[in-house]
């Protein structure tokens, strides 16, 4: 556990015999260019299919909010959010989309996905 994983919350999964969607649509990512130190701005889509817990609302907006004077990029970051809500979480199924704003003319979407081991 890192210091933004301790951010998070979680609470039981009240259905955990049944798969369903859970989407959270956060618009006002922002991190900071590496390179520039420019603010980058974007929207984060979460979606998963939970195990036995799911991720506080709350607690998921302070843990996005902490990359706010992180400088890196847009493949790192939206990797390392996976990578943190997967070890909190350890969903049946989750997939992230970082939708960044255009810069210099270039519009960039990473996609992520992550599925439980059989």
């Amino acid at each position: 556990m890192n210091d933004k994983t301790k951010i998070l919350e979680v609470f039981d999964n009240a259905y955990p015999n049944r798969n369903y969607w859970v989407k959270h649509i956060a618009p006002e990512f922002t991190s900071l260019c590496p390179k520039t130190g420019q603010p980058d701005f974007a929207t984060i889509v979460l979606e998963y299919i939970p195990d036995k817990l799911c991720v506080e609302l709350k607690s998921y907006k302070f843990y996005l909010q902490s990359y706010r004077n992180d400088g890196i990029f847009f493949e790192s970051v939206t990797n390392k959010i996976m990578d943190d809500l997967v070890e909190i979480l350890q969903p049946r199924k989750m997939k992230i989309t970082a939708d960044f704003n255009k810069r210099g003319g270039i519009s960039s979407i990473i996609t992520v996905e992550y599925k439980k081991p059989v």
